[in-house]
């Protein structure tokens, strides 16, 4: 199983976050640092990913409803509104140019979405800006793109780790799939797709223990 070159983080979304960071933490034994809250109702918390043991950016994002949200309706975030139980539902790639990158691919037919700001603040209070791509075009079978900018990225930043051994999409007819992926002309920057009885992603880590665990 391969990892994308490109891979920032993958996101994996329940309808309760407290409840979403026990049930990863009862899977491998780590347990989510706290991230902070959107502007968009959710909150997350982070895991970093090593990569044959080694640190880079690359990331878990562990995202819900922020329990301190004014509007107590789910948010549609990552579609966390229909969502019974965790589910690894999207990931995030870094282009060297994130709006050459949107040009690109609505020359070839996808139109990942406007390229947008969004922000959180750490837990410390630190302001973290980036932009990335959303909009009605989003799709959660292809990734969005985003650009730290001046921001360091989560990943590096001192949170618990875990070993990545694979990220890839299964899907039962993958070459519409890759059609669309392929237009962000990214190479293997984006997840593998690959022939499988039913739409999902796949993400095998190693614990500390040397556990394999598949979500």
């Amino acid at each position: 199983m391969s990892i994308p070159t490109r891979l920032d983080h993958v996101v994996i979304a329940g309808p309760d976050l407290g409840e979403l960071i026990a049930w990863f933490a009862e899977r491998t034994g780590v347990i989510a640092a706290p991230g902070g809250a959107h502007p968009t109702g959710t909150a997350n918390a982070l895991v970093a990913l090593t990569i044959d043991g080694r640190r880079g950016p690359q990331y878990l994002e562990l995202i819900g409803p922020d329990p301190e949200r004014i509007d107590r309706a789910l948010p549609a975030t990552f579609d966390i509104a229909s969502l019974e139980a965790p589910s690894v539902q999207a990931y995030a790639v870094h282009p060297d140019d994130i709006q050459a990158t949107v040009d690109h691919a609505r020359r070839n037919g996808y139109d990942p979405g406007d390229v947008g700001d969004l922000s959180r603040r750490t837990p410390a209070g630190e302001l973290l800006e980036w932009r990335l791509t959303r909009g009605p075009a989003q799709r959660l079978d292809v990734p969005f793109l985003i650009d730290w900018g001046s921001t360091p990225q989560p990943g590096l930043a001192d949170i618990p780790t875990i070993e990545l051994l694979g990220f890839e999409r299964t899907e039962p007819a993958p070459d519409d799939l890759r059609a669309l992926v392929d237009a962000l002309g990214l190479g293997d920057g984006t997840a593998r797709i690959v022939a499988g009885r039913a739409s999902g992603y796949r993400l095998v880590l190693r614990t500390e223990s040397g556990e394999v665990v598949e979500l």
